[in-house]
């Protein structure tokens, strides 16, 4: 009896680890709701995810200096550009330390016509502690992540 008051005790305690430390993420999965946020676009106006509600949203967590990153871009362009009419949303949320400086000239330069965001240490975390980049998530029109892609 005592070892499993104990046991449970510790199943409990791993848990409250696992939670606290960000590795157990349950927003970021598959088939669940994805997690909202708050981050500003490169004019400095706070933008959710929820503004975007009943369309579907190809959230990209990227940076510039990200050759394969970079790669992506016209991709999204020619989405954004093909089906923003029809209720797709491309969010590109910038990981760069350098923010609007390096980001306007640059999306100039790759004429991204879709929404870019600058993202903090918060949105990362919510989405499974992005640990390599590109990191892309397809959110259909529930609010609902449909697919999660690692890479180009």
């Amino acid at each position: 009896m005592v070892r499993i008051v104990y046991r449970q005790i510790g199943v409990f305690a791993l848990m409250v680890v696992l939670l606290s430390s960000g590795y157990a993420v349950w927003g970021a999965e598959e088939g669940k709701k994805a997690p909202d946020f708050v981050l500003r676009n490169l004019e400095g106006r706070e933008v959710k995810l929820s503004d975007y509600a009943g369309k579907v949203v190809i959230l990209d967590f990227w940076a510039t200096w990200c050759p394969p990153c970079r790669a992506e871009i016209p991709h999204f362009v020619q989405l954004q550009k093909e089906w923003g009419s029809k209720g797709l949303q491309v969010i590109g949320v910038s990981l760069d330390r350098e923010g609007v400086k390096v980001l306007k000239p640059f999306a100039k330069k790759y004429r991204m016509n879709y929404l870019v965001l600058i993202g903090d240490s918060k949105v990362v975390k919510v989405y499974g502690s992005i640990r390599s980049i590109p990191t892309t998530f397809v959110i259909d029109r529930n609010g609902i992540i449909y697919k999660k892609y690692v890479g180009y």
